[in-house]
């Protein structure tokens, strides 16, 4: 009994976990990068081919990326 509880004690972190981890949640980070840069420019290239003289579809579809974004992260964070 008294080794189970020494063994527990001095048990060092895992590394190959906290790598793993910090690989998960920077690939999250590059993730939702990508889907705003797709987002922003694929609006600002719209707006290009449609003349607009305001960046309309460039803002709306930069904020439905960065939900879009969010939503992802979010139900990667939750998926284990």
């Amino acid at each position: 009994m008294q080794k189970n509880l020494r063994s527990k004690k001095n048990k060092k972190p895992d590394f190959n976990k906290s790598l793993k981890d910090y690989a998960k949640y920077s690939g999250i980070a590059f993730q939702m990068a990508a889907v705003i840069f797709l987002g922003t420019w694929g609006g600002y290239k719209l707006d290009e081919y449609f003349n607009f003289e305001s960046r309309i579809l460039t803002v709306i579809l930069s904020l439905l990326s960065v939900a879009l974004a969010i939503y992802v992260a979010v139900k990667d964070f939750l998926k284990k």
